[in-house]
């Protein structure tokens, strides 16, 4: 899995590497990964929006209250059920050798058989209890609610062992096998089946659905690409030893509830919104919800494509590479998600109105919820830092805080305030998690995490995208028409920024990073000479 590392200039060809070429080259790895990462995230977002589309359009506020449920049922479950294994592969594969000779292959039924078990049994207690649980997770007037929930549930194995081979394809193969299951097979596919049940009038059934089949294709993707690297069915044994399945649950068993807790935690306030305020607010809440995540896929495509690499940087105690993989990272993310979330902010009248009039009333959700996730973005990845270092329950103390803040609020406020009240309990939230794990992954690497070259980014980002903003409020409003103003003053700013040989400059460096050139070490970032004399 360990990819050779170019030698400085001037060092013997296999010589030792230097500190200072070491951190160049992981962040020359972390940048060709993390540009394949965020490509496929790109496409994944659109295409959500247009899956959120298709859903708010062609059902409703209530209909898709009870569609963003109905997924909620199946994200939660499928967190708990996973029981951090997913995470547990990311951790484990990188550290193994592949192939036929390897032990790579006995991490598989390790890491398998007890989510599935657990999945089962969820699924069949799911299935029994949907009479009971239809009416207070779906609403009393939805028609045939409880079949809706039966066929949610049955899912559930399916996407547990999805989601386990989506981790472990990960680290068998390069990031591009990766994207084309997880960012662009799931995404495309579930609009289209959607939106041609919908077209169709098959109902919430057929819908939903049709957003669950792409999973068992993807199941099936992810066990073809798999199986090769691995010598599954070539002769590797999968015969695990006691010493692997000890290992690999003592990490992954305290990640399991803090995996539960991330995946789960929109839908945890859509699910809390359907019961405590009703379809219609948890339908404007999903769909406030869909915006916010896909501003933070940036974040999760760059944390995808390098999470097997800090896994092998903190496994070997390269702590400085490490955090310099990080900070390059998190001003990438920044960059990319900060102009998102400003707009957010600001128009959130506008985008909203893509989605129908009714669900404007998500507008006050739409800017609590964006000036929040500003804190989650900027802090950058923390929590791949600590998970990837082993130190799982330090993850699990920070996931836990933010969710009892979010649960214990939205009791308080969702009642009186709907999806209002549902946002501000999610915000504070995600500060609460995203700063505490930030604390820990700072005193767990001892390096920094975030330097001035992040600092100016953040700056500078705000005042670009706040002066477009600004114009756009005043010559159009907080309509679609004052987001097409600032939209276009974005872009011939962007355009003007590219006039300016600094930041061509900048261009020429990421993209010799990306390519891997010889001369890539002096664009890797100067903070990497935090590593001379240790």
């Amino acid at each position: 899995m360990t990819a050779a590392t170019r030698p400085p200039a001037g060092a013997e060809p296999g010589g030792p590497a230097t500190p200072e070429a070491a951190g160049s080259a992981e962040t020359r790895r972390s940048a060709r990964s993390g540009v394949a990462g965020l490509l496929g995230a790109a496409t994944s977002g659109l295409f959500g929006f247009v899956l959120a589309v298709v859903i708010t359009r062609g059902y409703g506020t209530s209909g898709a209250g009870a569609f963003f449920a109905a997924i909620g049922v199946v994200t939660v479950a499928t967190a708990i059920c996973t029981l951090g294994a997913e995470t547990g592969l990311m951790w484990a594969l990188p550290r193994r050798a592949l192939g036929v000779r390897g032990d790579a292959a006995r991490v598989l039924p390790v890491a398998l058989i007890p989510p599935l078990v657990t999945a089962l049994l969820v699924a069949g207690a799911g299935a029994l209890a949907a009479d009971a649980l239809a009416p207070r997770l779906l609403g009393d007037s939805l028609a045939n609610g409880d079949a809706l929930l039966t066929v949610t549930f049955a899912a559930v194995p399916v996407v547990v062992v999805m989601t386990l081979l989506l981790a472990a394809l990960r680290c068998v193969r390069p990031i591009r096998a990766y994207v084309g299951v997880q960012f662009l097979l799931l995404p495309v596919a579930r609009p289209v089946l959607v939106g041609a049940a919908a077209l169709a009038g098959g109902g919430l059934l057929a819908g939903m659905t049709g957003w669950l089949v792409p999973a068992a294709l993807a199941l099936l993707a992810c066990l073809t690409l798999v199986a090769g690297p691995l010598g599954v069915g070539r002769g590797a044994t999968l015969r695990p030893h006691s010493a692997d399945w000890s290992a690999f649950w003592r990490f992954a068993l305290p990640r399991a509830a803090s995996a539960a807790i991330d995946a789960g935690n929109m839908w945890v306030g859509v699910l809390l919104t359907s019961v405590l305020a009703g379809p219609a607010d948890a339908g404007v809440f999903g769909a406030v919800g869909r915006y916010v995540l896909a501003g933070q896929l940036a974040m999760q495509g760059l944390r995808v494509a390098v999470s097997p690499q800090l896994s092998r940087l903190l496994g070997r105690g390269e702590r400085a590479a490490a955090a310099a993989v990080h900070r390059q990272l998190t001003r990438w993310g920044l960059v990319l998600s900060w102009p998102v979330y400003l707009l957010l902010a600001v128009f959130a009248l506008a985008f909203l109105q893509l989605f129908g009039p009714e669900f404007t009333a998500g507008v006050p959700a739409m800017t609590v919820l964006a000036v929040a996730m500003l804190v989650n973005t900027g802090v950058g990845n923390v929590q791949s830092l600590l998970l990837m270092g082993g130190r799982s329950g330090l993850h699990l103390v920070a996931t836990v805080a933010g969710l009892t803040v979010t649960v214990s609020l939205g009791l308080w406020l969702i009642p009186e305030h709907g999806a209002t009240g549902a946002a501000v309990a999610w915000a504070v939230g995600i500060a609460t998690e995203n700063l505490t794990a930030a604390t820990f992954a700072r005193s767990v690497v001892r390096e920094p995490l975030v330097d001035v070259a992040t600092a100016r980014a953040a700056a500078a980002t705000v005042a670009g995208v706040g002066l477009a903003a600004g114009v756009g409020v005043l010559a159009g409003g907080r309509g679609l028409p004052g987001l097409a103003v600032a939209l276009a003053v974005l872009l011939a700013g962007c355009v003007g920024m590219l006039t300016l040989p600094r930041v061509r400059a900048g261009i020429r460096g990421t993209m010799r990073q990306i390519r891997g050139g010889t001369d890539a070490a002096a664009a890797a970032e100067p903070a990497t000479a935090s590593t001379r004399g240790r």
